[in-house]
């Protein structure tokens, strides 16, 4: 069983980084990460829970990268480029950036961005620390960069559409382009190597101030990703690298079809035979860069839902056995102390709550969840163990002002009779106050409850595409009042550790 080393009784706020307010149409590293750091601060934030950081792809989701191991190029701060010589002063403000503060317009940011590091990596002329950068990253760092550049003489294309010999990574073919597109290549790697810099020194402010940072890695990676394409035999793949199944779950009383994720699966068994190694790096690189990294779809070690490629739903999926207590004893005998959170969020069965004792991990209470008049929820705080992070809603859900608007007459009341109030428009922070006096170890609130924003100012909308992951915090809605009323309800509850 792992050792319970990293949680105590704290409160932290979950706020992505794209959702921070910039100049430049998305949120970054730059000097209004710092402040958000100094508003944790005051506020007696211990914990600053994130979004995966890799590059995003389809539908623009930080759950669908290019890569699990490389970062987003667009949370890059530009104004820290022209610091250093590396974009001229007012490059920034030639660029459109869109229209509205309010919401992130990726395809405008990504053109704009794009544009001022290629610009940068020209005016780059510190190699001895790029090449430094490239030897200790290599594992990961050149099949992303020379799959990014291929991608873009491909238009675009996924790798299962570019010629044979890229597609079946012929070692030919690969050579040839390496030296064919080598300043592209190079380019990319520049980019990993601003991002993870700028990273660091951020991640190094907030640890200076007391404040600790949760990742996130999404248990799936995307088909069409660096890691898929270079290391096609961990996956269940044909001859041909098409996939045999594909994730998702099944259907529900919400989703009669079920949820077709379609990310390819994993071939545990072959991942086993050396100790589930990918997976080791991955998790080492992951808590590099976070101090607790958040395991998506835990559930999914137990046992996970396999769909056969080409199916249009979920409905023909069936459940396969999963790596189970193997793989979290290969994380705990490799990775020293690793502080980690298990999204054990759903359908959970006997074997899986199994599991999640056994690994000593904490799970997720999640209190939008608790009010089913047809049961009696296990999302209740009555029922709340210790060792367990309790949040009032998470990206996936609506705000709790969205919530209580939306919910059937029976629900609402519950929620009201359980939490204590009458107006709807109080209902908020009854739900944080419920979440912080609650015994779980560590509380975590979107900073949208905390602002009592409604349902349009949410994270995602599952098995939705296009209006996702754009919200976006305005200059000013940080107010000091706020900050003086986050951080009473926190020191009464007892959350300032």
């Amino acid at each position: 069983m792992a050792k319970k080393t990293w949680i105590t009784r704290a409160a932290g706020v979950l706020l992505p980084v794209s959702s921070l307010p910039s100049k430049y149409g998305i949120g970054n590293f730059g000097q209004a990460a710092r402040e958000w750091v100094d508003f944790l601060v005051q506020a007696e934030q211990r914990y600053w829970q994130v979004l995966p950081l890799g590059p995003t792809s389809f539908g623009d989701s930080p759950y669908q990268s290019y890569s699990a191991f490389a970062g987003e190029p667009l949370y890059i701060d530009l104004d820290q480029l022209a610091e250093a010589g590396l974009l001229k002063k007012g490059a920034c403000k030639r660029v459109e950036w869109g229209e509205d503060p309010s919401h992130v317009d990726y395809d405008v940011v990504r053109t704009g961005r794009k544009k001022l590091l290629r610009k940068a990596f020209k005016n780059f002329e510190d190699k001895k620390a790029l090449e430094a950068f490239r030897q200790e990253n290599a594992e990961w760092v050149e099949d992303y960069a020379l799959y990014m550049a291929l991608k873009d003489k491909n238009k675009g294309r996924p790798w299962t559409e570019w010629k044979k010999g890229l597609r079946l990574r012929d070692p030919a073919a690969l050579e040839e382009c390496r030296e064919k597109y080598k300043e592209d290549v190079d380019y990319y790697v520049f980019t990993q190597y601003l991002f993870f810099q700028q990273w660091g020194a951020l991640k190094a402010y907030a640890n200076q101030r007391g404040v600790k940072i949760i990742g996130d890695a999404p248990i799936y990676v995307a088909m069409d990703s660096a890691d898929v394409w270079a290391q096609p035999g961990l996956f269940q793949l044909d001859e041909k690298n098409v996939p045999t199944e594909v994730s998702g779950c099944p259907p529900d009383a919400f989703t009669a079809d079920g949820q077709l994720w379609g990310n390819p699966l994993y071939r545990w068994d072959v991942m086993k035979e050396d100790g589930y190694s990918w997976w080791i790096k991955r998790i080492k690189a992951n808590l590099s860069m976070y101090d607790v990294l958040r395991i998506d779809h835990f559930r999914g070690l137990e046992s996970y839902y396999a769909i056969p490629y080409g199916d249009t739903t979920a409905r023909n999926g069936r459940w396969r056995k999963g790596p189970g207590m193997d793989f979290i004893r290969a994380i705990n005998q490799n990775v020293e102390n690793a502080a980690i959170i298990a999204e054990d969020l759903g359908f959970l069965t006997p074997a899986v709550k199994r599991l999640l004792k056994n690994s000593g991990y904490p799970g997720m209470k999640v209190l939008q969840f608790a009010f089913d008049p047809n049961e009696d929820s296990s999302y209740l705080p009555h029922y709340y163990p210790h060792n367990c992070v309790v949040y009032t809603g998470t990206h996936d859900n609506t705000t709790t002002r969205g919530w209580l608007d939306t919910q059937e007459p029976e629900v609402l009341q519950l929620a009201k009779d359980y939490l204590g109030f009458e107006a709807v428009e109080d209902g908020p922070w009854a739900f944080i106050r419920g979440a912080l006096e609650s015994v779980a170890d560590l509380a975590v609130i979107p900073l949208q409850d905390y602002l009592g924003l409604g349902g349009e100012c949410r994270i995602n909308t599952p098995s939705t595409v296009g209006t996702n992951w754009r919200w976006r915090l305005l200059p000013g809605q940080m107010s000091d009042p706020l900050v003086k009323t986050i951080s009473s309800v926190t020191l009464r509850y007892g959350r300032w550790n």
